[in-house]
């Protein structure tokens, strides 16, 4: 086998894997979102439907972002949302007894420990992460969704 032909085969099953980890994560705890954009920009490489589904995903995603920054109290409820989740994923981590309400066999309270916890904080950090960006190409702007739209597209020099 070649080393273009594995190579292509890697790509192509990392991009899968993202994919459907990021529909599954968009009900489960994780960067859904982010995970079907990543599986679709690399099988963007090699399908053309996949291609065509990247450019609008991204320009959604820029022009959300934009918007999330033009105001204090969006800045401060995403921040507020991020460490939220960060704390749902410390307090699932360490998994404390399951209250005496809590109507179904103990086994089930918190299922995944550490696992479970990890990616609600992974999430966590990716949001924090995203909103500082946001904020540093975004805020002030004065045209943000034009500005999205304009970060998303190659310039012709």
């Amino acid at each position: 086998m070649t080393t273009s032909r594995a190579r292509r085969i890697a790509l192509e099953t990392l991009g899968w894997l993202l994919l459907v980890a990021g529909g599954f994560a968009l009900i489960l705890p994780g960067p859904g979102l982010l995970g079907v954009f990543a599986g679709l920009a690399i099988l963007s490489q090699q399908y053309e439907w996949a291609e065509r589904r990247v450019r609008p995903i991204e320009v959604m995603a820029l022009k959300s972002a934009a918007q999330s920054v033009q105001t204090w109290p969006r800045i401060l409820a995403s921040v507020a949302g991020a460490l939220a989740i960060a704390a749902v994923g410390v307090f699932w981590g360490v998994s404390p007894d399951a209250p005496e309400a809590w109507p179904i066999d103990d086994k089930w309270w918190l299922i995944g420990g550490w696992g479970t916890g990890a990616t609600l904080i992974a999430s966590s950090l990716m949001a924090l992460a995203t909103i500082v960006y946001s904020f540093r190409r975004f805020r002030g702007v004065e045209d943000p969704e034009g500005e999205a739209v304009r970060v998303s597209t190659p310039e012709d020099d």
